[in-house]
Protein backbone atom coordinates (compact mmCIF):
# COMPACT_ATOMS: atom_id res chain seq x y z
CA UNK A 1 0.00 0.00 0.00
CA UNK A 2 1.23 3.70 -1.05
CA UNK A 3 0.97 6.40 1.44
CA UNK A 4 -0.79 9.87 -0.34
CA UNK A 5 1.09 12.50 -0.76
CA UNK A 6 0.76 13.95 2.86
CA UNK A 7 0.01 10.88 4.61
CA UNK A 8 2.97 10.23 6.35
CA UNK A 9 3.10 13.44 8.05
CA UNK A 10 -0.17 13.46 9.73
CA UNK A 11 0.06 14.21 13.25
CA UNK A 12 3.55 15.10 13.44
CA UNK A 13 4.80 18.55 14.52
CA UNK A 14 7.91 19.88 12.82
CA UNK A 15 10.21 22.56 13.70
CA UNK A 16 9.67 25.49 11.83
CA UNK A 17 12.30 28.79 11.64
CA UNK A 18 10.26 31.11 12.67
CA UNK A 19 13.32 34.09 13.79
CA UNK A 20 16.93 35.04 12.82
CA UNK A 21 19.66 36.69 14.60
CA UNK A 22 23.53 37.68 14.30
CA UNK A 23 26.43 39.30 16.27
CA UNK A 24 29.77 39.83 15.40
CA UNK A 25 32.39 41.21 17.61
CA UNK A 26 33.44 44.50 16.30
CA UNK A 27 36.68 44.61 16.05
CA UNK A 28 38.32 43.44 12.32
CA UNK A 29 41.92 41.67 11.38
CA UNK A 30 42.61 41.83 7.87
CA UNK A 31 45.31 39.46 6.68
CA UNK A 32 47.86 42.54 6.50
CA UNK A 33 47.59 42.67 10.42
CA UNK A 34 47.41 38.89 11.00
CA UNK A 35 50.63 38.64 8.79
CA UNK A 36 52.67 40.90 10.50
CA UNK A 37 53.39 37.93 13.18
CA UNK A 38 53.33 35.00 11.07
CA UNK A 39 54.47 33.72 7.52
CA UNK A 40 51.93 34.01 5.46
CA UNK A 41 50.33 36.94 2.94
CA UNK A 42 47.62 38.11 2.28
CA UNK A 43 47.52 36.71 -1.65
CA UNK A 44 48.10 33.25 0.06
CA UNK A 45 45.32 33.23 2.44
CA UNK A 46 42.76 34.88 0.26
CA UNK A 47 44.02 32.08 -2.35
CA UNK A 48 44.04 28.89 -0.51
CA UNK A 49 41.37 29.84 2.54
CA UNK A 50 38.84 32.88 1.13
CA UNK A 51 39.35 34.94 4.25
CA UNK A 52 40.46 38.72 3.85
CA UNK A 53 39.66 39.26 7.42
CA UNK A 54 38.02 37.99 10.93
CA UNK A 55 36.51 39.52 13.56
CA UNK A 56 38.03 39.02 17.10
CA UNK A 57 36.10 39.31 20.19
CA UNK A 58 38.90 41.39 22.44
CA UNK A 59 38.72 40.39 26.46
CA UNK A 60 36.35 39.90 28.36
CA UNK A 61 33.41 39.42 25.57
CA UNK A 62 33.35 35.52 25.59
CA UNK A 63 31.25 33.32 23.84
CA UNK A 64 28.07 33.58 26.73
CA UNK A 65 28.16 37.62 25.99
CA UNK A 66 27.80 36.96 22.15
CA UNK A 67 25.08 34.39 22.49
CA UNK A 68 23.34 36.47 24.45
CA UNK A 69 23.31 39.45 21.39
CA UNK A 70 22.34 36.76 18.69
CA UNK A 71 19.70 35.08 21.04
CA UNK A 72 18.29 38.66 21.34
CA UNK A 73 18.29 40.00 17.67
CA UNK A 74 16.72 36.34 16.63
CA UNK A 75 13.77 36.73 19.48
CA UNK A 76 13.37 40.08 18.25
CA UNK A 77 13.08 38.76 14.66
CA UNK A 78 10.16 35.96 15.48
CA UNK A 79 8.15 38.21 17.58
CA UNK A 80 8.84 36.45 20.58
CA UNK A 81 9.62 37.48 24.17
CA UNK A 82 10.47 34.09 25.18
CA UNK A 83 11.23 30.35 24.83
CA UNK A 84 10.48 26.71 26.41
CA UNK A 85 14.30 25.44 25.77
CA UNK A 86 17.66 26.70 24.88
CA UNK A 87 20.01 24.65 23.24
CA UNK A 88 23.91 26.25 23.03
CA UNK A 89 26.00 25.00 20.36
CA UNK A 90 29.46 25.80 21.02
CA UNK A 91 33.15 24.27 20.99
CA UNK A 92 34.17 27.67 23.95
CA UNK A 93 32.60 27.62 26.90
CA UNK A 94 32.79 30.04 29.20
CA UNK A 95 34.07 27.59 31.29
CA UNK A 96 34.82 24.13 31.33
CA UNK A 97 32.11 23.64 33.79
CA UNK A 98 28.85 24.57 33.84
CA UNK A 99 27.11 24.59 30.67
CA UNK A 100 27.16 28.54 29.52
CA UNK A 101 23.35 28.13 28.06
CA UNK A 102 21.99 28.41 31.61
CA UNK A 103 23.93 31.74 31.86
CA UNK A 104 22.60 32.82 28.67
CA UNK A 105 19.16 32.32 29.30
CA UNK A 106 19.59 34.16 32.45
CA UNK A 107 20.66 36.62 31.03
CA UNK A 108 17.68 36.96 28.15
CA UNK A 109 15.52 37.05 31.19
CA UNK A 110 14.07 33.50 30.46
CA UNK A 111 13.86 32.05 34.14
CA UNK A 112 13.94 28.01 34.89
CA UNK A 113 13.76 27.23 30.91
CA UNK A 114 15.56 24.01 29.95
CA UNK A 115 19.41 25.28 28.82
CA UNK A 116 22.37 23.56 27.58
CA UNK A 117 24.98 23.36 25.16
CA UNK A 118 25.87 21.17 22.44
CA UNK A 119 29.40 20.76 21.13
CA UNK A 120 30.12 19.00 17.94
CA UNK A 121 32.29 20.90 16.36
CA UNK A 122 31.60 22.88 13.32
CA UNK A 123 28.29 20.76 12.82
CA UNK A 124 27.12 21.97 16.42
CA UNK A 125 24.08 24.39 14.63
CA UNK A 126 22.70 22.08 13.06
CA UNK A 127 22.58 19.50 15.76
CA UNK A 128 21.32 21.42 17.98
CA UNK A 129 18.74 22.42 15.80
CA UNK A 130 18.14 18.29 15.10
CA UNK A 131 17.85 18.47 19.03
CA UNK A 132 15.52 21.54 19.17
CA UNK A 133 12.92 19.51 16.43
CA UNK A 134 12.84 16.58 18.87
CA UNK A 135 12.05 18.58 21.50
CA UNK A 136 9.30 20.12 19.62
CA UNK A 137 7.58 17.06 17.68
CA UNK A 138 8.06 15.28 21.10
CA UNK A 139 5.25 18.10 22.86
CA UNK A 140 8.33 18.96 25.01
CA UNK A 141 8.53 22.41 23.73
CA UNK A 142 6.74 24.72 21.47
CA UNK A 143 9.15 27.13 20.83
CA UNK A 144 13.14 26.57 21.19
CA UNK A 145 16.06 29.23 20.88
CA UNK A 146 19.05 27.96 19.00
CA UNK A 147 22.49 28.92 19.28
CA UNK A 148 25.44 28.94 17.62
CA UNK A 149 28.51 30.95 18.78
CA UNK A 150 31.97 30.70 19.28
CA UNK A 151 35.29 32.50 20.83
CA UNK A 152 37.67 30.40 18.28
CA UNK A 153 40.22 32.38 18.39
CA UNK A 154 40.86 31.91 22.36
CA UNK A 155 41.83 28.47 20.92
CA UNK A 156 44.13 29.45 18.38
CA UNK A 157 48.10 29.50 18.63
CA UNK A 158 48.16 33.24 17.55
CA UNK A 159 51.51 32.68 15.72
CA UNK A 160 50.23 29.30 14.11
CA UNK A 161 50.40 29.89 10.22
CA UNK A 162 48.05 27.00 10.39
CA UNK A 163 45.06 28.05 12.02
CA UNK A 164 45.81 31.31 12.82
CA UNK A 165 44.34 32.69 9.54
CA UNK A 166 41.28 30.74 9.77
CA UNK A 167 39.11 31.08 12.72
CA UNK A 168 37.00 34.50 13.75
CA UNK A 169 34.32 34.74 16.30
CA UNK A 170 30.39 35.52 16.32
CA UNK A 171 27.39 33.98 17.02
CA UNK A 172 24.07 33.57 15.38
CA UNK A 173 20.43 32.37 16.75
CA UNK A 174 17.56 30.86 15.40
CA UNK A 175 13.98 30.45 16.95
CA UNK A 176 12.15 27.33 15.61
CA UNK A 177 8.27 26.67 16.80
CA UNK A 178 6.20 23.94 16.26
CA UNK A 179 3.90 23.79 13.30
CA UNK A 180 3.28 21.71 10.21
CA UNK A 181 5.84 19.56 8.52
CA UNK A 182 4.36 21.54 4.98
CA UNK A 183 4.91 24.81 6.18
CA UNK A 184 7.40 27.56 5.05
CA UNK A 185 10.24 27.33 7.21
CA UNK A 186 10.07 23.66 8.28
CA UNK A 187 13.10 22.07 8.57
CA UNK A 188 13.23 18.54 6.72
CA UNK A 189 14.64 15.50 7.62
CA UNK A 190 18.06 15.14 9.26
CA UNK A 191 20.84 13.09 7.96
CA UNK A 192 23.97 13.21 10.75
CA UNK A 193 26.84 11.09 11.65
CA UNK A 194 29.95 11.19 13.17
CA UNK A 195 33.63 9.16 12.95
CA UNK A 196 35.63 9.02 15.52
CA UNK A 197 38.12 7.11 14.61
CA UNK A 198 39.48 10.76 12.88
CA UNK A 199 38.70 12.69 16.31
CA UNK A 200 42.22 13.97 16.42
CA UNK A 201 42.11 15.23 12.80
CA UNK A 202 41.14 18.76 14.21
CA UNK A 203 41.46 18.96 17.84
CA UNK A 204 43.07 20.35 21.01
CA UNK A 205 45.47 18.22 22.45
CA UNK A 206 46.00 19.31 26.06
CA UNK A 207 43.47 20.54 29.05
CA UNK A 208 40.90 17.41 28.98
CA UNK A 209 40.29 14.40 31.22
CA UNK A 210 42.28 12.08 29.13
CA UNK A 211 45.19 14.19 29.88
CA UNK A 212 44.93 15.27 32.94
CA UNK A 213 47.97 13.38 34.35
CA UNK A 214 50.59 15.31 32.38
CA UNK A 215 48.49 18.81 32.53
CA UNK A 216 51.38 20.77 33.50
CA UNK A 217 54.29 19.02 31.02
CA UNK A 218 51.45 19.60 28.24
CA UNK A 219 53.63 21.61 25.58
CA UNK A 220 52.21 25.43 25.38
CA UNK A 221 50.89 24.61 21.58
CA UNK A 222 48.90 21.22 22.38
CA UNK A 223 46.21 23.97 23.84
CA UNK A 224 45.45 24.75 20.63
CA UNK A 225 43.60 23.49 18.01
CA UNK A 226 45.28 21.18 15.94
CA UNK A 227 44.23 20.57 12.19
CA UNK A 228 45.56 17.88 9.69
CA UNK A 229 44.34 20.21 6.49
CA UNK A 230 44.33 18.15 4.06
CA UNK A 231 43.16 15.07 5.50
CA UNK A 232 40.06 16.96 6.89
CA UNK A 233 39.67 19.05 3.18
CA UNK A 234 38.98 15.57 1.96
CA UNK A 235 36.69 14.17 4.98
CA UNK A 236 34.84 17.30 4.35
CA UNK A 237 34.03 17.34 0.92
CA UNK A 238 32.86 13.77 0.59
CA UNK A 239 31.04 13.91 4.09
CA UNK A 240 29.27 17.04 3.25
CA UNK A 241 28.47 16.35 -0.30
CA UNK A 242 26.89 12.90 0.61
CA UNK A 243 25.17 14.23 3.50
CA UNK A 244 23.81 16.77 1.15
CA UNK A 245 22.83 14.52 -1.51
CA UNK A 246 20.44 12.24 1.31
CA UNK A 247 18.97 15.27 2.76
CA UNK A 248 17.86 16.64 -0.60
CA UNK A 249 16.25 13.17 -1.41
CA UNK A 250 14.49 12.62 1.74
CA UNK A 251 12.50 15.68 1.53
CA UNK A 252 11.93 14.38 -2.15
CA UNK A 253 14.04 17.12 -3.58
CA UNK A 254 16.60 16.67 -6.05
CA UNK A 255 19.66 18.59 -6.65
CA UNK A 256 18.31 20.38 -9.24
CA UNK A 257 15.62 21.94 -7.40
CA UNK A 258 17.85 23.06 -4.88
CA UNK A 259 18.00 27.25 -5.07
CA UNK A 260 20.32 27.79 -2.47
CA UNK A 261 23.44 25.54 -0.80
CA UNK A 262 24.26 26.83 2.95
CA UNK A 263 27.06 25.37 3.74
CA UNK A 264 29.57 25.46 6.87
CA UNK A 265 32.37 28.05 6.27
CA UNK A 266 34.86 26.06 6.40
CA UNK A 267 37.18 27.28 3.76
CA UNK A 268 36.09 28.99 0.51
CA UNK A 269 37.65 26.08 -1.68
CA UNK A 270 35.74 23.72 0.21
CA UNK A 271 32.41 25.48 0.10
CA UNK A 272 33.23 25.97 -3.63
CA UNK A 273 34.57 21.85 -4.02
CA UNK A 274 30.85 21.09 -2.42
CA UNK A 275 28.60 23.02 -4.66
CA UNK A 276 30.63 21.38 -8.28
CA UNK A 277 30.77 17.94 -7.05
CA UNK A 278 26.75 18.47 -5.64
CA UNK A 279 26.67 20.31 -9.19
CA UNK A 280 24.90 23.30 -7.75
CA UNK A 281 26.07 26.85 -9.57
CA UNK A 282 28.74 28.59 -7.38
CA UNK A 283 26.25 31.69 -7.88
CA UNK A 284 23.51 29.66 -5.75
CA UNK A 285 25.77 29.17 -2.78
CA UNK A 286 26.43 32.17 -0.56
CA UNK A 287 29.51 32.62 1.03
CA UNK A 288 30.30 34.91 4.28
CA UNK A 289 33.81 33.61 4.99
CA UNK A 290 35.34 36.57 3.38
CA UNK A 291 34.01 38.73 5.90
CA UNK A 292 34.10 36.70 9.19
CA UNK A 293 36.70 33.38 8.68
CA UNK A 294 35.77 30.14 10.15
CA UNK A 295 33.48 30.42 13.02
CA UNK A 296 32.81 26.80 13.67
CA UNK A 297 29.03 26.41 15.21
CA UNK A 298 28.47 29.54 14.37
CA UNK A 299 29.04 29.53 10.79
CA UNK A 300 25.82 28.78 9.41
CA UNK A 301 23.22 30.59 11.13
CA UNK A 302 25.61 33.49 10.60
CA UNK A 303 25.71 33.09 7.09
CA UNK A 304 21.58 32.18 6.94
CA UNK A 305 21.00 35.98 9.01
CA UNK A 306 24.19 37.23 6.57
CA UNK A 307 21.95 35.75 3.61
CA UNK A 308 18.68 36.78 4.10
CA UNK A 309 19.64 40.47 5.68
CA UNK A 310 21.43 40.47 1.56
CA UNK A 311 18.07 39.00 -0.14
CA UNK A 312 20.10 36.36 -1.03
CA UNK A 313 17.45 34.07 0.08
CA UNK A 314 13.82 34.14 -1.14
CA UNK A 315 10.32 33.35 -0.35
CA UNK A 316 9.69 29.83 -1.69
CA UNK A 317 13.54 29.29 -1.91
CA UNK A 318 14.46 25.31 -1.26
CA UNK A 319 17.64 26.01 0.67
CA UNK A 320 20.14 23.12 1.33
CA UNK A 321 22.25 23.34 4.68
CA UNK A 322 25.29 21.03 5.53
CA UNK A 323 28.10 21.31 7.83
CA UNK A 324 31.46 19.05 8.65
CA UNK A 325 33.58 19.62 12.00
CA UNK A 326 35.66 18.37 14.28
CA UNK A 327 34.76 14.86 16.10
CA UNK A 328 34.62 14.17 13.40
CA UNK A 329 31.00 15.27 12.83
CA UNK A 330 28.70 16.36 9.91
CA UNK A 331 24.61 17.02 9.14
CA UNK A 332 22.42 18.51 6.48
CA UNK A 333 18.66 19.58 6.40
CA UNK A 334 16.51 21.02 4.25
CA UNK A 335 13.50 24.10 4.49
CA UNK A 336 11.60 25.90 2.11
CA UNK A 337 12.49 29.40 2.83
CA UNK A 338 9.35 31.53 4.53
CA UNK A 339 8.13 34.87 3.06
CA UNK A 340 8.27 38.00 6.00
CA UNK A 341 11.13 36.42 7.74
CA UNK A 342 14.12 38.63 8.09
CA UNK A 343 17.43 38.57 10.20
CA UNK A 344 18.50 41.01 13.00
CA UNK A 345 22.11 42.12 12.62
CA UNK A 346 23.44 44.95 15.15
Amino acid sequence: MTDTPGATDRGRTAAVLTGLGAWLPPRRVPNSELCTRIDSSDQWIRERIGIAERRIAEPPVATGDMAVEAAARALASAGACGADALVLATNTPDRPCPATAPWVAHRLGLPAVAAFDVMAGCSGFLYACTVAAGLIAAGTAQRVLVVGAETMTSLVDPADRATAPIFGDGAGAAVLEAGPPHAEGALGPVVWGSDGSLSDAIAVPAGGARERHRRHLAAPEEHFVQMRGNEVFRHAVRRMSAAARQAAAAAGWGIGDVDRLIAHQANQRITATVADTLGIPAAHAPSNIAQVGNTAAASVPLLLAHAADQGELKPGHKVLLVAFGSGLAWAATTLVWPAGLSARLP
